[in-house]
């Protein structure tokens, strides 16, 4: 009688991560991982200041850090410092200008929603109207209105394109009210008389926050997003039930990662080649 001998959960571990460190290349690990230890803020770095943050003996840190040089992807100062060249931006840029703009808003809008933020969208002035280009919700139901990709209300009486009117040239900003929106019936009307004072508050603070006139119970803040020229040529909004979250608490929680959410979208927008609409 022979007895069948099994592997432990352990021995299965170990072959596992045994069988990973086969299939991949370490040395090319190792190179990105000296990399990733460049920050914006650092100056340029010794072999030993890598060879440190990056957990690598200073051998192969030499090696690593030669390699990149060649390559192009790190420069070396005359006094043997080393920084990361702008051949690495290329990577970064070739991987955003392959996706469409949706695709490179959305994880960035998903960051946004949690436990208060049920929603946050995306959006661009068309005319009188502003479009939802993209929307992420945080799958509950609270909220109570129904907006899609693609949906197109008046931006006047919007928040989503109030923050993009309030920053419009006075010509831009004459043209976009001045037309009619066809999709303005059923929708409260906002004179502009009472309209001017409210974007030019939002100019003021750089944001816009109120409670939404088109659905009631509902607190929403907007964030234009803007190219280097300070053109709004969209904006980002975030939405959360009035029951839970007053305006008060919104700005609070969220209004300085709308911006750097607003931010980051600009410079996606940028680089991908995206520029004004409408």
């Amino acid at each position: 009688m022979t007895t069948k001998l099994t592997s432990s959960p352990t021995d299965v571990a170990a072959e596992s991560s045994e069988k990973a460190q086969k299939s991949s290349v370490q040395s090319l690990a190792k190179g990105l991982k000296i990399l990733e230890i460049f920050t914006a803020d650092d100056e340029p770095l010794t072999v030993t200041e890598i060879s440190e943050r990056a957990e690598l003996d200073p051998g192969t840190t030499f090696r690593m850090v030669n390699t990149l040089v060649a390559l192009g992807y790190v420069t070396r100062s005359e006094k043997r410092r080393y920084a990361l060249s702008l051949k690495v931006l290329d990577l970064g840029f070739n991987a955003i200008g392959r996706r469409d703009l949706r695709s490179s808003v959305r994880p960035i809008l998903r960051g946004l929603v949690g436990e208060k933020i049920e929603a946050a969208s995306f959006g661009v002035l068309e005319g009188p109207n502003v479009i939802y280009v993209e929307r992420v919700r945080a799958g509950l139901t609270r909220l109570g209105v129904d907006i899609r990709v693609g949906s197109a209300m008046p931006a006047a009486i919007n928040i989503l394109g109030q923050a993009i009117l309030a920053h419009l040239p006075i010509a831009d900003l004459d043209q976009a009210l001045s037309k009619e929106s066809a999709t303005a019936a059923g929708y409260p009307v906002v004179s502009r008389a009472r309209l001017l004072p409210q974007l030019k508050k939002i100019k003021e603070t750089g944001f816009a926050s109120d409670g939404s006139l088109i659905t009631a119970g509902l607190n929403v803040l907007s964030v234009p997003v803007c190219d280097d020229e300070g053109y709004p040529i969209a904006a980002v909004s975030v939405a959360a039930p009035s029951l839970i979250c007053s305006s008060e608490l919104l700005r609070e929680d969220a209004l300085k990662r709308v911006k750097a959410a607003a931010a980051d979208i600009a410079k996606v927008m940028q680089i991908s080649g995206t520029s004004r609409f409408g």
